[in-house]
């Protein structure tokens, strides 16, 4: 029997290596990977010449219909789908009462579960979740093994805002958490320190956003990190550091991986902490107020250099989906942080990193397709192996293009990229063997999503 489809022509890119090859799919699987030659009569033959195929992009840090997004489950996939992102990880609250909550009353970490499972019905690619503990209340370590066997092995917790944690109720969390094998997903800046910094902004009237920076310094971000870490290598926890965005952060975390090891210890950065600098405030204003900030460009660079010595190993979006009337008008304390990167992470990291930077295309592919979905617990993603869901991104390398917010399918009415001239674009994405994406418009049917039952990962 023939199967669905061949992709021929093209060149494969996998974490390891590139190479020309040809791929076969069928019933949503990845079923040969070779010469055309070898590969199965097909139904339908996509001619990728001059084009990579490399898996679809696997984003582990998003915020998609919350208090922290206004996009939908349907402008969210949809912004992933044409942007090559065929998986993403969103959160899932405990729901909690104060100024940034949109709850109107207290609930549980499985109650959030649900919600979000629910919102992600109509989803055009997959999704999985981390839970994330928003209150001081112990009741949520009774629900970390019931979360777990629900398929939510990673749980986030936050050190600021009115959600942050103090450190003795996250060491009785991380010790929960290991006990049960999950991972501790954790934002890490130390909250009296940027609030005292914030405060005295205000007094002194410093609106614009070019002092935004300044409120939320490096060593806010190295001081929480370094206490979150040293309480997870001591409770035995497996620890994931987000939006790991200077070299202060970054080299902490080098200690404590070079003492530990990758298997207790990991961390990210950010599309926007490896492609724009502080310069950014002065010739943006609130747009990409984001936290922590973007830094200097000597962080940039340590962005990279930990990337490269693998201290860093992953590079997610911390996707926020806002529109202009919520990002402008105001001084930067008075807005909503965060801003929109789902549709162009895959297409500007890769230009900067082999482009600009000169990196060979499976570094990509390692930081924003295999090494995310290995850490965290989905082995049917971010691989071309055969018997591997057949999640899929041609991308053409040549293509020149610049972005623009014109082109958003978020919500989001704006883009921090926004002028950016890019080279190198994804054509088609395919997620199980499904074609989603075609030549920059959607195509999938929503729903085709479904949500991932993770496993806790084995990080040996």
């Amino acid at each position: 029997m023939p199967i669905d489809t061949a992709i021929t022509g093209g060149t494969v890119v996998t974490s390891e290596r590139t190479y020309e090859a040809s791929v076969g799919i069928d019933d949503g699987e990845i079923v040969a990977v070779g010469a055309e030659s070898s590969l199965p009569e097909a139904e339908e033959t996509v001619d990728a010449s001059g084009q990579l195929v490399m898996p679809g992009a696997v984003d582990v840090h998003v915020h998609i219909d919350d208090q922290f997004s206004e996009d939908s489950y349907r402008s969210a996939t949809s912004a992933a789908a044409v942007g090559g992102t065929t998986t993403y990880v969103d959160f899932a609250w405990q729901a909690w009462t104060g100024d940034m909550s949109l709850f109107e009353e207290e609930g549980t970490l499985m109650e959030g579960i649900e919600r979000k499972k629910e919102k992600g019905s109509d989803a055009l690619v997959d999704f999985g979740l981390h839970g994330a503990i928003t209150r001081e209340d112990p009741a949520v370590f009774e629900e970390i093994p019931e979360a777990i066997e629900a398929g939510v092995p990673t749980f986030k917790m936050f050190t600021a805002y009115e959600i942050g944690l103090s450190n003795g109720f996250m060491n009785r969390a991380m010790k929960e958490i290991g006990a049960a094998d999950g991972v501790g997903v954790f934002h890490t800046e130390d909250d009296s320190v940027c609030q005292s910094l914030v405060e005295q902004r205000k007094a002194e009237g410093q609106t614009d956003a070019t002092h935004f920076p300044g409120s939320r310094p490096d060593y806010a971000e190295a001081m929480a990190a370094e206490d979150a870490a040293r309480m997870a290598v001591e409770a035995g926890m497996q620890y994931y550091g987000i939006h790991t965005s200077c070299r202060k952060a970054a080299d902490i975390l080098e200690y404590f991986e070079e003492e530990y090891g990758s298997e207790l210890l990991r961390a990210e950065t950010c599309l926007h902490y490896t492609t724009l600098d502080d310069s950014v405030y002065a010739e943006q204003g609130n747009r990409p107020v984001i936290q922590p900030p973007i830094r200097s460009e000597d962080d940039v660079e340590a962005m990279f250099e930990h990337l490269e010595d693998g201290v860093l190993s992953v590079v997610s979006t911390d996707h926020c989906a806002y529109t202009l009337d919520q990002k402008e008008g105001g001084a930067w304390w008075e807005i909503n942080p965060g801003a929109n990167g789902l549709q162009s992470c895959l297409p500007v990291f890769y230009d900067e990193a082999v482009n600009r930077r000169g990196y060979d295309p499976s570094f990509v592919v390692e930081l924003l397709a295999t090494n995310p979905a290995e850490t965290f617990g989905m082995p049917e993603k971010g691989t071309l192996d055969p018997g591997t869901d057949a999640d899929i991104v041609v991308f053409d390398p040549e293509e020149t293009f610049t972005v623009t917010a014109e082109d958003n399918e978020s919500v989001a009415d704006y883009t921090i990229y926004e002028g950016r001239e890019v080279t190198g674009r994804p054509t088609k994405t395919y997620v199980r063997g499904e074609l989603v994406a075609d030549d920059g418009e959607v195509v999938g049917e929503p729903g085709h999503g479904e949500f991932l039952e993770r496993d806790c990962p084995d990080w040996d």
